[in-house]
């Protein structure tokens, strides 16, 4: 039998991991974690068409696709790169073309590729700072989600089993979800400082923190707030049992 307040904990802990949940697959999915606002001239410019052409088809490479991004108001997240151009326009030249945003997903591959001292540049050696950010900020997220996952696994044993034992490991799983999550923000911010100092950023180009890194840092003390709870409610419960047993073994 669990007493209210330790069903009131699991119940509260438990909304708080499902918005956490959410939050941080939203911040994974969406590519608004930075974003660059350039210019009005840059997009009126002859080559913005082929400018975004190349970034949709060309080959992938840091510096050509970050130029870009530089350019054409980018934004940056941990699975897409994004830019904005002038749509597909007749013959003559329309005075306020209609802005389209194009996105392109990093590939598996393209995780895991290294990154150089001046980006685009392969003789200048591997900069394992910036290749070891970059995986983890990838890696990270799904850790997070995995132990998240594997402690609603065991919650729910633990609901068929009713017990309240295996809360601890909840707990643990949570507090790593979180730490998780935590690292995965400051992997991103650690790797995008790190390439604003190889890759200057153009004159009148201004880069700003996006809302999908704000969620998945919300979802970071969600977590850690959940894994109180459920620690607090497994040690709890576990010294009441053993004041009981011990007066009634009295």
């Amino acid at each position: 039998m669990v007493d209210n307040r330790y069903a009131t904990a699991l119940v509260i802990g438990s909304v708080l991991s499902l918005l956490a949940t959410v939050y941080l697959s939203v911040a994974v999915g969406t590519q608004h974690w930075y974003q660059y606002r350039s210019p009005p001239g840059n997009h009126e410019a002859s080559n913005a068409s082929e400018l975004r052409e190349d970034f949709i088809k060309g080959e992938f490479d840091e510096k050509a696709y970050s130029d870009t991004l530089f350019r054409l108001n980018g934004t940056l997240g941990l699975w897409w790169r994004c830019v904005q151009a002038p749509g597909q326009s007749h013959w003559f030249k329309e005075p306020d073309p209609k802005m389209v945003t194009q996105c392109v997903s990093f590939t598996l591959p393209q995780q895991f590729l290294p990154k150089y001292k001046e980006p685009g540049n392969h003789n200048t050696g591997e900069d394992l700072l910036r290749t070891y950010l970059w995986r983890c900020q990838f890696l990270l997220p799904l850790v997070s989600l995995a132990f998240v996952i594997l402690s609603g696994l065991i919650g729910v044993c633990a609901c068929l089993c009713r017990s309240i034992t295996p809360t601890l490991g909840v707990g643990v799983l949570h507090l790593l979800a979180g730490l998780c999550s935590l690292g995965t923000v400051c992997c991103f911010l650690a790797g995008m400082d790190l390439l604003h100092r190889v890759s200057v950023l153009p004159d009148g180009v201004d880069g700003s923190l996006g809302w999908s890194l704000y969620l998945a840092l919300i979802s970071s003390p969600l977590e850690m707030m959940a894994a109180a709870l459920f620690l607090w409610a497994a040690r709890s419960h576990r010294q009441n049992y053993t004041r009981m047993t011990a007066y009634r073994v009295a």
